[in-house]
């Protein structure tokens, strides 16, 4: 590489490894003092020490509610992440250290474990059935929520609601929660203030996965397929993209890397998980990626070497005499082993061939689908999708959690919009009900809410209609999946004590 094209990329990766913040928290004094970490390794820390990333502990990655401790939850999912992302950055740091900062072997590992740990830590309680009964939710009641009230009774609420934009009512109808993941990094973890952990803008921009606002979405372009950051962090948004330099569809190199070990973790695990539940054994699993349609010649080189092996591995470990059980279970870890190391060496080297694509921003694709891994990621979901996300005994359980969701989101709106002021926000509730739904609600959403935390994100222009709905969606996301039916629980019992003899609740 000459001397110019090296300064260029060590410029470029300057800007995108930024220690820049959203804001200037106030330190006390001495805080610097004997500081050895780096900002981007600060984040990490923060990110951990977290309570929403402790809650993640209960929430669903496949399987709602499991009593099998040794499944995955999203916690054990992004603990596995974070380890592929970093070994990942490492490889990357030192493959390229010739056109990279100096301090960029520390960096770029620092961040992607970070955004590793980070990246499902705004998903709603049970999977993505929770997205989905938060849409749902939001479509049931669209027409109360978005049609203004007769100006003549209700002139303050009218001329409020008047204010929704198509963003603000997309934000809400596609809620995304790649999108609450950005808004519970910068916003919701309060300590004082609405600067949520403050992280770098470097780790912030590395977290997004999608760079749309939620009325700009498009399915043909993955960057924008689903919605990236709601309307409430779109000045956040705005400051990435002037200090990284990051633009239109142009998402950050290191976004990449850790979406293909997502991509990696939930395809290869989530198979382990299936097989431990009992629910597909290891050579349906083998039989499954040797088919092809066409015939065994079609069958893709990798895949057909990772089964080679893993049958290989199998026979050796038979020779042990190991118990049925014992084996299967083994045989399963030695092939979760060999499967991510392919995929790892895959995505490392699809990374090295659109180096110049990927930090220049003009890479549209998935990393996972222009490596030499891309059939065995596509064919280990199809086994995932068929033997785990559609068993009987998990859409049961997700079912009863979308409509527990449901329920727990009429409850907690009476709680939020039954208020005496519409326009005093923290104003008596109309009623002992309302009151006592509102008191269950976190004291720092509710505080962010009313404004009462000093504010650095000044929120101008969103209608209080729009703040309303989002401290819904704030709660309900936050929860995990045993608060979420314990808290339905509770509510539902005192709002049954408030029906009269024959009345039927609804």
């Amino acid at each position: 590489m000459d001397v110019w094209s090296k300064f260029l990329c060590e410029e470029r990766f300057k800007d995108l490894l930024v220690e820049t913040k959203p804001d200037a928290r106030p330190e006390g004094p001495g805080f610097a003092k004997g500081q050895f970490r780096l900002p981007h390794e600060r984040d990490h820390d923060r990110i951990l020490f977290s309570t929403p990333f402790r809650r993640m502990g209960d929430k669903t990655q496949v399987f709602p509610l499991e009593s099998i401790e040794s499944i995955r939850t999203r916690l054990t999912h992004s603990y596995e992440v974070a380890n592929l992302a970093r070994s990942l950055g490492i490889e990357i740091a030192i493959k390229h250290q010739d056109r990279l900062p100096v301090d960029a072997i520390r960096k770029i590992p620092a961040i992607l474990a970070a955004v590793g740990l980070a990246h499902d830590i705004g998903n709603p309680p049970f999977g993505h059935q929770g997205e989905n009964a938060i849409r749902a939710w939001f479509q049931r009641n669209a027409r109360e929520l978005f049609t203004p009230p007769d100006k003549g009774k209700f002139g303050d609420i009218h001329e409020d609601v008047s204010n929704l934009t198509e963003q603000h009512k997309n934000d809400f109808l596609k809620f995304e929660g790649n999108a609450q993941t950005l808004r519970v990094l910068t916003k919701l973890q309060v300590i004082g203030d609405d600067l949520g952990l403050n992280l770098t803008l470097g780790t912030l921009s590395s977290i997004m996965k999608y760079v749309s606002s939620s009325d700009q979405t498009d399915k043909e372009k993955h960057s924008r397929k689903k919605v990236g950051f709601f309307a409430s962090e779109a000045k956040i948004v705005e400051k990435i993209r002037q200090y990284t330099g990051l633009q239109q569809d142009a998402r950050h190199p290191l976004a990449l890397v850790m979406e293909a070990c997502d991509d990696i973790a939930y395809s290869v695990l989530d198979a382990e998980d299936a097989i431990k539940k009992g629910l597909a054994s290891l050579n349906d699993l083998l039989s499954s990626l040797e088919y092809h349609p066409d015939g065994d010649n079609k069958i893709d080189s990798v895949v057909r070497h990772l089964c080679e092996l893993s049958r290989w591995e199998y026979d050796k470990l038979r020779e042990q005499n190991l118990p049925p059980s014992e084996l299967q279970d083994v045989a399963t870890q030695k092939f979760r082993v060999h499967a991510i190391h392919l995929m790892v060496a895959a995505t490392a080297e699809a990374f090295d061939n659109n180096y110049n694509d990927i930090v220049t921003g003009s890479f549209s694709d998935e990393l996972i689908k222009k490596s030499k891994a891309s059939e065995l990621c596509r064919a280990l979901k199809e086994f995932d999708r068929k033997n785990a996300f559609s068993h009987k005994t998990v859409l049961e359980v997700e079912l009863n959690g979308y409509n527990t969701l449901n329920r727990l989101m009429d409850f907690l709106w009476m709680g939020i919009s039954e208020r005496r002021d519409y326009r005093k926000l923290d104003s008596d509730r109309t009623s002992p009900f309302s009151t006592y739904v509102y008191s269950r609600i976190s004291k720092n959403y509710r505080r962010i809410f009313e404004g009462k935390v000093v504010q650095y994100h000044q929120d101008v222009g969103l209608p209080i209609r729009y703040k309303e709905m989002q401290l819904l969606t704030d709660m309900v996301s936050g929860m995990t999946d045993q608060f979420c039916i314990d808290l339905h629980d509770d509510l539902l019992k005192h709002y049954r004590k408030m029906q009269p003899i024959n009345g039927t609740p609804s």
